[in-house]
C-alpha cells in the first residue's frame, strides 16, 4: 500500500490528536482545582500538578513538534499530521486552559483562602508592621541570595535555566533632572536555594498571611537598586527541549551518553517563553535580545509563573483543609505471615497500592537478601525512590554473595540521574547491572528470587504495574502480585533471559511480553470476543489504562463493537478512540477518573464465553508500549485474586463522582448512587482486614 492509500485508510476511521487529548486530560486536573467539594488545600495542589503536567508537555511534546516543523518540506509531507497546523491548535488549548486557570486562582483559590484567614499578600497589601518585617527578612535572607544582571546595549548572551522564575526589571528615576537614564535588569527568583517559593509572615490572632517570593522582591527592589526609586518588575520563565537524542549503539558507554544528554537538557533551546503579558515592550526586548529567544517561543501567562510551586504551598497545620487521612492498610494475610518466601510458597497474593502498604516489597527483598538459601535476585528498575530501599536492598544481597542482576532504565524520562546513581551503587556492591536493550525502553515491573531447596532451585516473582518506588506508591494507584506458580515464574525468567541474552526467540506460555507477543496476544483475545458476539454468545471487553493511542488496537475496538462486543474503557489519560459514533463504536463507552489518587493501574478483562481471561500490566495500549518498550501483562490465575480485580473494576464503572466522559463532561447516570471509586475501594480492602478493637470502634465512629 502507498502512502497516499495508507493516509486515506488511516481517516475512514475517526481518532482524536494525541496532543488535543493530552490537553484534554490536563483539563480533568484543572476541573479538581475548580471543584469546591474537594478540600480547599487540596485544590491548591491540582493547581500545582496542573502546571506540572503543562511544563512537562511544553517539554517534550511541544519541543518535539517545534522540531518537526524545522524539517524540510519534502520531509514534513510524509508526516501523518501536519506538526504546524497541530501546533496552532495546542496554543489556542492552551491559552485558553491558562486563561482559566488565573480565573480558577484569582476568583476561586484566592477567595476561598481567604474565607478561612490566609491570605496570599502582593506586595500592594502590606501594612507598615508587615513592611518592615517584609524588609528585614529581605535584607537577611534573601538579599544574599540574588545575583541581578544588567541588561545593557551590548546584547550579550545570557542563559535562563530550565523551570526557573526571572524577574524582569525596568527602573528609572523620574524626578531628577540629573537622573541615571532608564536601566534593565533580570534577577533569578531562588526558590531552590530558599527552599520554597513562599515566604510565611506573622499570624496576627487567627489571620494567616504569606507572600510570593516573587512580590518579597519586587517590593524590596529600591533596597536592591537605591539608585532608583520607580520600578516595574515582571517575571518570565522558559521551558527547555527535554527529549533526550541517544544513539543506543551496541558499544559504547551508554551511561556516558545519558550524563552527556543529561547536561544537553539544560542547554536545549527553549520550547515555551511564558511572559506575563503585562511586560512594557521594552523590557521584553531587551529580555529577548540578551537570551536569543525569539518571538516564535513566546507564550502570554500571567503574573505569576511556574504554579507547580504551590506543591510548597504552608499548610498552616489546617487538617480540615486537606483529605481526611486514609491510614495505609495491611494485608489481611501476609501481615500475619513471618515470612514472605514461606507464605508465597503456599499461594498467591496481591496488594493494592496506594490503599495497602508498599512494605511488603520492601520485606520481600530484604529477606532475600539475608537469606542463606536464596541463590539470585533479578529485578528491573525504572523509576526508584530518591532513597530507595528496594535498591539499597539488592545492593545488600550483591554484598552477601547472591548472583543479583539489576535492570536499570536510564531513559526513564526526569529520572535518569537518580537511575544513573543507583546504577553506579548496585555495581559498585557486585551486582550485574543491564542498561535495557537497544531501541527498547524497559518499561515491565518484575522481580525473581530463585531459593535452594532441598537441591532443587525454586522461582519467586513479583509482577506489577507500579513501580519500585516506596514513595509514589503512596499516591500512585496500582496492583502486584507475589507469586510462586510455577507458570508465571518460568515465564518471567525468560523475560530476564532475554535481558541477557537479547535473543527474541522467546516463548511464553502464559505472559504477553512486548514488543514480542504482547500486540499479538491482546489482538488475538479481542478477535475471540468478535467471533463470540457473531455466534450471538456474550461478548465483552473491559480495559483500564493511562492511555489509549495505538491505531491498529483502536481499529480492533471499532471492529468490535460493530460486531456486537460490549467495550467499557477506563482510561485516565490519552484517549484517540472516539466512543458512540453510529455504525462504529456505539457499544463503546470511555470514563476517564481523576481523583485524589493517580489511577496507574492496567486491567484488561475478556470475558471470553464466561471463562474470562483477566490480565494486569505495565503496558499502555500505545505504540510506544506495544512496539518500543519490554513490557509485561501477566493473568491471575487465581480466583480470589482476580474477584478482588473483578470488585475494583467493578466499583471505579459504578463512580458517578468523581468520573468524567473523554469530552470532560461529567458522567450522570440515570439512577445516581453517589460511588466514589476511590473511597469505596478503600473501605472495600478494608472490610477485608480482621478488625482489631480500635479499628472497629473507628468503622463505627465513621458509619455514625
Amino acid at each position: 500500500m502507498d502512502k497516499e492509500k495508507e493516509k486515506e485508510a488511516k481517516t475512514a476511521y475517526p481518532f482524536i490528536n494525541r496532543e488535543l487529548s493530552w490537553l484534554a486530560f490536563n483539563y480533568r486536573v484543572l476541573q479538581e482545582a475548580k471543584d469546591k467539594s474537594v478540600p480547599l488545600l487540596e485544590r491548591v495542589k491540582f493547581m500545582a500538578i496542573f502546571s506540572s503536567n503543562l511544563d512537562e508537555y511544553f517539554k517534550v511534546r511541544v519541543a518535539t513538534l517545534k522540531r518537526l516543523i524545522k524539517l524540510k518540506k519534502k520531509t514534513r509531507k510524509k508526516l501523518e499530521e501536519d506538526p504546524t497546523e497541530t501546533l496552532d491548535q495546542i496554543m489556542a488549548e492552551v491559552h485558553r486552559q491558562q486563561q482559566e486557570l488565573g480565573e480558577v486562582f484569582r476568583d476561586g483559590i484566592l477567595a476561598d483562602l481567604r474565607e478561612h484567614d490566609i491570605h496570599l499578600l502582593t506586595e500592594h497589601d502590606l501594612n507598615p508592621g508587615q513592611e518592615a518585617w517584609v524588609q528585614e527578612y529581605f535584607d537577611k535572607t534573601l538579599e544574599p541570595l540574588l545575583l541581578p544582571i544588567i541588561l545593557d546595549e551590548t546584547e550579550t548572551h545570557l542563559f535562563l535555566k530550565d523551570q526557573t522564575v526571572y524577574l524582569g526589571v525596568k527602573m528609572w528615576e523620574p524626578t531628577a533632572a540629573d537622573c541615571m537614564p532608564e536601566r534593565f535588569a533580570m534577577l533569578e527568583i531562588p526558590t531552590k536555594k530558599h527552599g520554597t517559593r513562599f515566604v510565611k509572615l506573622p499570624t496576627v490572632g487567627d489571620q494567616r498571611y504569606v507572600m510570593f517570593m516573587d512580590d518579597v522582591i519586587r517590593f524590596c527592589l529600591p533596597r536592591l537598586f537605591p539608585n532608583y526609586s520607580t520600578f516595574d518588575a515582571h517575571a518570565v520563565k522558559v521551558s527547555r527541549d527535554a527529549e533526550l537524542d541517544i544513539e543506543e549503539e551496541v558499544s559504547g558507554n551508554l551511561m556516558a551518553k545519558i550524563r552527556n544528554s543529561l547536561k544537553k537538557r539544560e542547554t536545549g533551546y527553549p520550547a515555551r517563553l511564558l511572559y506575563d503579558p503585562e511586560t512594557p515592550q521594552d523590557l521584553l526586548d531587551r529580555m529577548m535580545a540578551h537570551t536569543g529567544i525569539t518571538e516564535e517561543a513566546l507564550v502570554e501567562g500571567s503574573k505569576y509563573h511556574n504554579f507547580r510551586d504551590f506543591f510548597q504551598f504552608p499548610d498552616f497545620n489546617l487538617p480540615d483543609l486537606k483529605y481526611k487521612p486514609q491510614p495505609t492498610l495491611v494485608h489481611p494475610q501476609l501481615e500475619q505471615e513471618p515470612k514472605m518466601l514461606a507464605a508465597m510458597k503456599e499461594r498467591d497474593y496481591m496488594v493494592h497500592y496506594p490503599y495497602q502498604s508498599f512494605d511488603y516489597v520492601l520485606r520481600l527483598f530484604e529477606e532475600a537478601a539475608v537469606d542463606p538459601k536464596v541463590t539470585a535476585v533479578s529485578a528491573t528498575l525504572y523509576r526508584v525512590a530518591n532513597k530507595s530501599k528496594v535498591a539499597k536492598a539488592l545492593a545488600k544481597a550483591a554484598k552477601n554473595g547472591k548472583l543479583v542482576t539489576v535492570v536499570v532504565e536510564l531513559k526513564a524520562r526526569f529520572d535518569e540521574e537518580s537511575n544513573i546513581y543507583w546504577a553506579g551503587k548496585l555495581q559498585k556492591a557486585g551486582a550485574n547491572v543491564i542498561f535495557g536493550i537497544q531501541d527498547l525502553k524497559v518499561h515491565s515491573k518484575l522481580g525473581l528470587i530463585t531459593r535452594n531447596e532441598r537441591g532443587k532451585l525454586v522461582n519467586y516473582a513479583y509482577l506489577s504495574t507500579g513501580n519500585y518506588n516506596e514513595e509514589t506508591s503512596k499516591v500512585y494507584a496500582d496492583h502486584a502480585l507475589f507469586t510462586s506458580d510455577k507458570r508465571l515464574t518460568k515465564d518471567v525468567e525468560q523475560v530476564f533471559n532475554f535481558f541477557i541474552d537479547k535473543q527474541t526467540d522467546k516463548e511464553f506460555e502464559h505472559l504477553l511480553m512486548a514488543p514480542l507477543n504482547m500486540r499479538q496476544g491482546f489482538a488475538k483475545l479481542v478477535d475471540q470476543e468478535i467471533k463470540n458476539a457473531k455466534k450471538g454468545l456474550p461478548a465483552r471487553v473491559t480495559l483500564k489504562m493511562n492511555a489509549l493511542q495505538d491505531e491498529r488496537m483502536i481499529k480492533k475496538l471499532y471492529a468490535a463493537s460493530q460486531a456486537g462486543v460490549k467495550v467499557q474503557l477506563l482510561v485516565r489519560g490519552i484517549c484517540c478512540l472516539v466512543p458512540g459514533v453510529e455504525g462504529l463504536s456505539e457499544n463503546i463507552q470511555v470514563r476517564s477518573i481523576v481523583d485524589r489518587y493517580l489511577e496507574h493501574a492496567r486491567v484488561y478483562i475478556f470475558h471470553n464465553n464466561g471463562e474470562e481471561k483477566l490480565y494486569i500490566a505495565s503496558a499502555d495500549w500505545m505504540t510506544r508500549n506495544l512496539n518500543r518498550r519490554v513490557e509485561v501483562a501477566f493473568p491471575i490465575y487465581q480466583e480470589d485474586l482476580a474477584q478482588q480485580i473483578r470488585t475494583i473494576i467493578d466499583l471505579q464503572l459504578a463512580d458517578d463522582t468523581k468520573t468524567r466522559s473523554v469530552d470532560n463532561s461529567y458522567i450522570k447516570p440515570h439512577a445516581p448512587t453517589h460511588v466514589r471509586a476511590q473511597y469505596a475501594i478503600y473501605n472495600y480492602l478494608r472490610e477485608l482486614v480482621p478488625p482489631t478493637p480500635e479499628t472497629a470502634c473507628e468503622r463505627s465512629e465513621e458509619e455514625q
